[in-house]
Protein backbone atom coordinates (compact mmCIF):
# COMPACT_ATOMS: atom_id res chain seq x y z
CA UNK A 1 0.00 0.00 0.00
CA UNK A 2 2.83 2.37 0.88
CA UNK A 3 4.49 1.50 -2.43
CA UNK A 4 1.32 2.36 -4.34
CA UNK A 5 1.03 5.68 -2.52
CA UNK A 6 4.69 6.44 -3.22
CA UNK A 7 4.29 5.71 -6.95
CA UNK A 8 1.15 7.82 -7.04
CA UNK A 9 2.93 10.75 -5.44
CA UNK A 10 5.82 10.44 -7.88
CA UNK A 11 3.45 10.41 -10.85
CA UNK A 12 1.64 13.46 -9.49
CA UNK A 13 4.94 15.28 -9.04
CA UNK A 14 6.08 14.38 -12.57
CA UNK A 15 2.77 15.51 -14.08
CA UNK A 16 2.86 18.76 -12.11
CA UNK A 17 6.43 19.44 -13.21
CA UNK A 18 5.55 18.64 -16.80
CA UNK A 19 2.53 20.88 -16.68
CA UNK A 20 4.60 23.66 -15.12
CA UNK A 21 7.38 23.32 -17.66
CA UNK A 22 5.03 23.35 -20.63
CA UNK A 23 3.14 26.48 -19.52
CA UNK A 24 4.27 29.29 -21.85
CA UNK A 25 5.68 32.50 -20.42
CA UNK A 26 3.31 35.16 -21.70
CA UNK A 27 4.92 38.57 -21.93
CA UNK A 28 2.61 41.58 -21.53
CA UNK A 29 1.85 43.09 -24.92
CA UNK A 30 2.72 46.78 -25.24
CA UNK A 31 -0.22 48.82 -26.44
CA UNK A 32 0.48 50.45 -29.78
CA UNK A 33 0.20 54.23 -29.55
CA UNK A 34 -2.26 55.95 -31.83
CA UNK A 35 -1.02 58.51 -34.36
CA UNK A 36 -2.58 61.27 -32.24
CA UNK A 37 -0.65 60.06 -29.18
CA UNK A 38 2.60 59.91 -31.16
CA UNK A 39 2.09 63.49 -32.37
CA UNK A 40 1.35 64.68 -28.83
CA UNK A 41 4.39 62.87 -27.41
CA UNK A 42 6.67 64.27 -30.10
CA UNK A 43 5.72 67.76 -28.90
CA UNK A 44 6.41 66.95 -25.23
CA UNK A 45 3.05 65.83 -23.88
CA UNK A 46 4.77 63.75 -21.19
CA UNK A 47 5.76 66.98 -19.42
CA UNK A 48 2.34 68.59 -19.40
CA UNK A 49 1.08 67.04 -16.16
CA UNK A 50 3.80 68.99 -14.33
CA UNK A 51 2.92 72.39 -15.81
CA UNK A 52 1.72 74.89 -13.21
CA UNK A 53 2.07 78.12 -15.20
CA UNK A 54 1.95 79.14 -18.84
CA UNK A 55 2.17 82.55 -20.47
CA UNK A 56 1.98 83.39 -24.15
CA UNK A 57 1.11 86.26 -26.46
CA UNK A 58 -1.13 85.48 -29.40
CA UNK A 59 -0.87 87.55 -32.57
CA UNK A 60 0.19 91.15 -32.77
CA UNK A 61 3.33 92.54 -34.35
CA UNK A 62 6.99 92.52 -33.27
CA UNK A 63 7.05 96.26 -34.00
CA UNK A 64 4.52 96.65 -31.18
CA UNK A 65 5.70 94.32 -28.40
CA UNK A 66 2.54 94.84 -26.33
CA UNK A 67 0.16 94.04 -29.17
CA UNK A 68 -1.92 90.88 -29.37
CA UNK A 69 -3.61 88.95 -26.56
CA UNK A 70 -1.41 88.06 -23.60
CA UNK A 71 -2.55 85.06 -21.57
CA UNK A 72 -1.53 83.81 -18.14
CA UNK A 73 -2.87 80.34 -17.32
CA UNK A 74 -2.58 77.96 -14.40
CA UNK A 75 -3.70 74.58 -15.81
CA UNK A 76 -3.96 73.05 -12.32
CA UNK A 77 -6.57 75.56 -11.13
CA UNK A 78 -7.82 76.88 -14.52
CA UNK A 79 -7.25 80.47 -13.39
CA UNK A 80 -6.78 82.63 -16.48
CA UNK A 81 -5.81 86.27 -16.99
CA UNK A 82 -6.17 88.12 -20.29
CA UNK A 83 -4.27 91.34 -20.92
CA UNK A 84 -4.83 93.36 -24.06
CA UNK A 85 -3.82 96.99 -24.43
CA UNK A 86 -4.77 98.57 -21.10
CA UNK A 87 -7.46 96.00 -20.28
CA UNK A 88 -6.96 93.10 -17.85
CA UNK A 89 -9.58 90.46 -17.14
CA UNK A 90 -9.39 87.48 -14.80
CA UNK A 91 -11.66 84.46 -14.62
CA UNK A 92 -11.76 80.79 -13.69
CA UNK A 93 -13.03 78.20 -16.15
CA UNK A 94 -14.93 76.48 -13.32
CA UNK A 95 -16.96 79.64 -12.65
CA UNK A 96 -18.14 81.10 -15.94
CA UNK A 97 -20.48 84.02 -16.61
CA UNK A 98 -21.30 85.85 -19.84
CA UNK A 99 -18.20 88.04 -19.63
CA UNK A 100 -15.96 85.07 -18.93
CA UNK A 101 -17.43 83.16 -21.87
CA UNK A 102 -16.47 85.93 -24.29
CA UNK A 103 -12.87 85.87 -23.07
CA UNK A 104 -12.84 82.09 -22.93
CA UNK A 105 -13.76 81.80 -26.60
CA UNK A 106 -10.61 83.77 -27.41
CA UNK A 107 -8.55 81.70 -24.96
CA UNK A 108 -9.70 78.39 -26.43
CA UNK A 109 -8.84 79.62 -29.93
CA UNK A 110 -5.40 80.91 -28.95
CA UNK A 111 -4.55 77.88 -26.85
CA UNK A 112 -5.54 75.66 -29.75
CA UNK A 113 -2.91 77.31 -31.96
CA UNK A 114 -0.25 76.93 -29.28
CA UNK A 115 -1.08 73.39 -28.14
CA UNK A 116 -2.85 71.69 -31.05
CA UNK A 117 -0.77 68.48 -30.58
CA UNK A 118 -2.13 68.13 -27.04
CA UNK A 119 -5.70 68.99 -28.07
CA UNK A 120 -5.67 65.72 -30.02
CA UNK A 121 -5.61 63.98 -26.62
CA UNK A 122 -7.65 66.44 -24.57
CA UNK A 123 -10.61 67.10 -26.85
CA UNK A 124 -13.68 64.90 -26.96
CA UNK A 125 -15.86 64.15 -29.97
CA UNK A 126 -12.96 63.92 -32.43
CA UNK A 127 -12.82 61.58 -35.40
CA UNK A 128 -9.53 60.76 -37.11
CA UNK A 129 -8.84 59.79 -40.71
CA UNK A 130 -6.30 57.24 -41.83
CA UNK A 131 -2.84 58.67 -42.38
CA UNK A 132 -1.75 59.16 -45.96
CA UNK A 133 1.37 60.55 -47.61
CA UNK A 134 0.60 63.72 -49.56
CA UNK A 135 2.18 66.91 -50.80
CA UNK A 136 1.71 69.72 -48.27
CA UNK A 137 -0.28 72.81 -49.30
CA UNK A 138 2.33 75.50 -48.49
CA UNK A 139 5.84 74.17 -49.06
CA UNK A 140 4.73 71.24 -51.23
CA UNK A 141 6.76 68.75 -49.21
CA UNK A 142 5.83 65.08 -48.97
CA UNK A 143 4.36 64.81 -45.48
CA UNK A 144 1.97 62.61 -43.56
CA UNK A 145 -1.61 63.86 -43.43
CA UNK A 146 -4.09 63.25 -40.59
CA UNK A 147 -7.55 64.84 -40.71
CA UNK A 148 -9.37 65.53 -37.47
CA UNK A 149 -13.07 66.40 -37.46
CA UNK A 150 -15.04 67.75 -34.51
CA UNK A 151 -18.53 66.55 -33.71
CA UNK A 152 -21.43 68.74 -34.78
CA UNK A 153 -22.39 69.41 -31.17
CA UNK A 154 -20.44 70.78 -28.23
CA UNK A 155 -17.65 73.33 -27.94
CA UNK A 156 -17.56 76.85 -29.32
CA UNK A 157 -17.03 75.88 -32.98
CA UNK A 158 -18.58 72.44 -33.59
CA UNK A 159 -18.12 70.62 -36.87
CA UNK A 160 -14.77 72.15 -37.86
CA UNK A 161 -12.05 70.05 -39.49
CA UNK A 162 -8.26 70.29 -39.63
CA UNK A 163 -5.80 68.59 -41.95
CA UNK A 164 -2.54 68.15 -40.06
CA UNK A 165 0.62 67.66 -42.10
CA UNK A 166 3.44 66.14 -40.05
CA UNK A 167 6.88 64.73 -40.75
CA UNK A 168 8.19 61.27 -39.95
CA UNK A 169 9.18 62.47 -36.47
CA UNK A 170 5.49 63.34 -35.86
CA UNK A 171 6.16 67.09 -35.75
CA UNK A 172 3.40 69.22 -37.26
CA UNK A 173 4.70 71.32 -40.16
CA UNK A 174 1.51 72.70 -41.75
CA UNK A 175 -2.25 72.56 -41.44
CA UNK A 176 -5.48 73.32 -43.23
CA UNK A 177 -8.37 74.73 -41.25
CA UNK A 178 -11.73 73.87 -42.84
CA UNK A 179 -14.61 75.67 -41.18
CA UNK A 180 -17.67 73.45 -40.71
CA UNK A 181 -15.77 70.67 -42.54
CA UNK A 182 -15.96 72.53 -45.87
CA UNK A 183 -14.21 70.80 -48.78
CA UNK A 184 -11.79 73.70 -49.35
CA UNK A 185 -9.53 75.17 -46.66
CA UNK A 186 -10.57 78.36 -44.94
CA UNK A 187 -6.92 78.85 -43.99
CA UNK A 188 -3.62 77.09 -44.69
CA UNK A 189 -0.40 77.97 -42.90
CA UNK A 190 2.90 76.59 -41.66
CA UNK A 191 4.08 75.56 -38.21
CA UNK A 192 7.71 76.58 -37.92
CA UNK A 193 10.39 78.09 -35.68
CA UNK A 194 9.83 75.52 -32.96
CA UNK A 195 11.23 76.32 -29.52
CA UNK A 196 11.49 74.10 -26.46
CA UNK A 197 9.87 75.32 -23.24
CA UNK A 198 10.52 72.98 -20.32
CA UNK A 199 10.37 70.05 -22.73
CA UNK A 200 7.25 71.27 -24.55
CA UNK A 201 7.77 72.22 -28.20
CA UNK A 202 5.74 75.10 -29.61
CA UNK A 203 5.84 76.58 -33.13
CA UNK A 204 6.18 80.35 -32.92
CA UNK A 205 5.61 81.19 -36.61
CA UNK A 206 2.55 80.34 -38.74
CA UNK A 207 2.90 81.67 -42.27
CA UNK A 208 0.66 81.71 -45.30
CA UNK A 209 2.10 80.56 -48.60
CA UNK A 210 2.17 84.03 -50.17
CA UNK A 211 4.34 85.42 -47.37
CA UNK A 212 1.94 88.25 -46.56
CA UNK A 213 0.78 86.89 -43.20
CA UNK A 214 2.41 85.36 -40.16
CA UNK A 215 0.54 84.62 -36.95
CA UNK A 216 3.01 84.85 -34.10
CA UNK A 217 3.15 83.19 -30.70
CA UNK A 218 5.46 85.27 -28.51
CA UNK A 219 6.56 85.82 -24.92
CA UNK A 220 6.08 82.14 -24.09
CA UNK A 221 6.89 80.95 -20.58
CA UNK A 222 6.16 77.51 -19.14
CA UNK A 223 6.91 76.53 -15.54
CA UNK A 224 6.87 73.04 -14.07
CA UNK A 225 6.21 72.01 -10.50
CA UNK A 226 9.27 71.19 -8.39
Amino acid sequence: MKRILFIGLCLSTILACKQQNTTPNIEPTATELSVAEKIANAHGFEHWNKVTHMEFRFGGSPENPESGRFWTWNPKTNDITLKRDTISFQYNRHQMDSLAIQSDKAFINDKFWALIPFQLIWDEGLSFSKVEKVRSPIKEEMLNKLTITYANEGGYTPGDAYDLFFDDDYMIREWNFRKANAPEPSLSNTFETYSDYAGIKIARDHKKGDGTWNLLLRDITIKLED
